[in-house]
């Protein structure tokens, strides 16, 4: 349609389906009479937060509508909201309300389809809808096309909310209208109009929706927990209890190196491997550097435990920590094909000791506390000192030649090792090894309890927070339900 305004004479197009009886000039903002042509009043434009034209397109629900009129309304003082009168091609009305970023998408209904609508409790198509306020407005600005006189008297609202749902009575001195609403997401709004930019939202609006939905919320962590337990019973069946590694590991053998264990099997679901150690630790401390080796993918978990203990006497009270047994977990092992990379150190010097006489009283073997091994010839009394038991047996001087026949071994170094502890009288020097055993543990139950407790933490925390939601949803209006709380 072409109108051509009688305060500017400028032209005012837009492509319309009704008879139009009054619109806002474009280019003065003067309100005019279709009938008369002529100027009633003029008008505030609609700026503030307005982000639709006149004339602008958008599909909402699939149906295409035409933006024909701009109406910014007032409550109170400085209180506003804007809506969007919306025609799709057929016709049919449809509006946009927006106020602090909230957006409500409303169609036109008939009165007699909302039962009780006297009450605090009406009805509309099976839902009962709950009194939320009434206000007064009047319209503050507005722009667009109309096809029936703009209505300036003072309007009363009376709104009934359900959820996201609301039933809005608009009362003027004239007539009276009833208007059913849906929530509809700024997002939504934005895709549909193509818009640049969107109001920003404040506080809680009237039929916006909480941020989680509770009943989905529900599903979801009933079929996790489901899916849980159902894993969490194929892993527990598919578990055995057994003990995957054990051995007993010198000092001395893997001094400044690591020793390479033989390889083991874990089968099942993925458990904490436990291992435990033990050293006869007196006043002193070992410790113990292990590495899981997975020989299909090299991934390598490595892991150190200290062992230590202590004890003594003092004040008249003796005292003692520590232990000389500890346990630890590699948690989260997959089955596969494992060996271990072990190297252990201890408290002190290797064991010192004296007088290991041969079997044949031909020779005596001495070890001091650094490790320097001393061979004394009892028949010419002459000493010959070494660096340490290894470099003895590759020795092929006339006395090594003569220790060897003497002790009836050419692994001096491994005699000496078995020796020595059981001539010392140094309880550090006297503990020469660490005993290992891995045991691969049955399902833990921590894990899977854990994980349902902060399922059921966080759904309590929803619950609690949509409470707090809803309270403040309703707190300006005078038939909160939450009034009590």
């Amino acid at each position: 349609m072409h109108y051509v305004c009688p305060a500017c004479e400028s032209e005012n197009k837009l492509d319309l389906t009704f008879p139009v009886e009054e619109y806002v000039c474009q280019t003065c903002s003067h309100l005019i009479d279709v009938a008369g042509n002529k100027q009633i009043k003029h008008l505030k434009v609609p700026t503030e937060n307005v982000v639709l034209d006149v004339g602008q397109k958008g599909k909402i629900g699939g149906e295409e509508y035409t933006v024909v009129a701009i109406i910014v309304k007032r409550y109170g003082n400085n209180i506003f909201w804007r809506e969007y009168y919306l025609k799709d091609s057929k016709g049919n009305d449809a509006f946009l309300s927006e106020s602090d970023g909230h957006w409500v998408f409303l169609i036109p209904m008939h009165p007699d389809d909302f039962k009780g609508k006297n009450s605090k409790l009406p009805t509309y198509l099976g839902r009962t809808y709950r009194w939320y306020e009434n206000s007064q407005c009047s319209v503050e600005a507005a722009a667009g096309f109309f096809e029936e006189h703009v209505d300036f008297s003072l309007a009363t609202y009376k709104e009934y909310v359900n959820g996201t749902r609301m039933i809005s009575q608009e009362k003027t001195s004239k007539k009276s209208q009833y208007f059913y609403g849906v929530h509809i997401s700024k997002h939504d709004v934005k895709k549909a109009f193509k818009i640049a930019h969107m109001p920003y939202y404040t506080g809680v609006g009237i039929v916006q929706p909480y941020y989680f939905d509770i009943k989905q919320a529900i599903n979801i962590f009933c079929i996790a927990a489901l899916l849980i337990c159902l894993f969490q019973l194929y892993v527990y069946t598919s578990r055995t209890n057994e003990t995957v590694f054990a051995q007993t590991i010198n000092f001395t053998d893997v001094r400044d190196k690591e020793m390479v264990s033989s390889s083991f099997t874990l089968s099942g679901g993925s458990a904490p491997l436990k291992v435990n150690a033990f050293s006869g630790v007196d006043n002193s401390w070992a410790n113990i550097q292990l590495s899981l080796v997975n020989e299909k993918t090299n991934e390598i978990i490595y892991t150190s435990k200290d062992i230590e203990q202590y004890h003594g006497y003092e004040d008249g009270e003796s005292w003692s920590e520590g232990s000389q047994s500890e346990d630890f977990n590699l948690c989260g092992v997959s089955s596969g094909q494992y060996h271990f990379l072990i190297s252990a150190e201890k408290d002190g010097s290797l064991p010192a000791f004296s007088g290991l006489m041969s079997p044949d009283s031909k020779v005596t073997l001495s070890r001091d506390k650094s490790g320097i091994i001393e061979i004394t010839d009892l028949l010419s009394g002459q000493t010959t000192s070494f660096t340490d038991g290894k470099i003895l047996e590759k020795d092929t001087s006339e006395v090594a030649r003569l220790t060897k026949t003497s002790f009836g071994t050419q692994k001096l170094d491994s005699l000496i090792n078995v020796e020595a502890p059981k001539l010392t009288t140094d309880p550090i020097s006297s503990n020469t090894y660490v005993q290992l055993k891995a045991t691969w543990l049955p399902v833990s139950f921590w894990n899977f309890g854990f994980i349902i407790f902060i399922m059921a933490a966080l759904f309590v925390a929803m619950w609690i927070g949509k409470h707090f939601f809803n309270v403040n949803k309703w707190k300006n209006s005078s038939n909160s339900p939450y009034s009590a709380s």
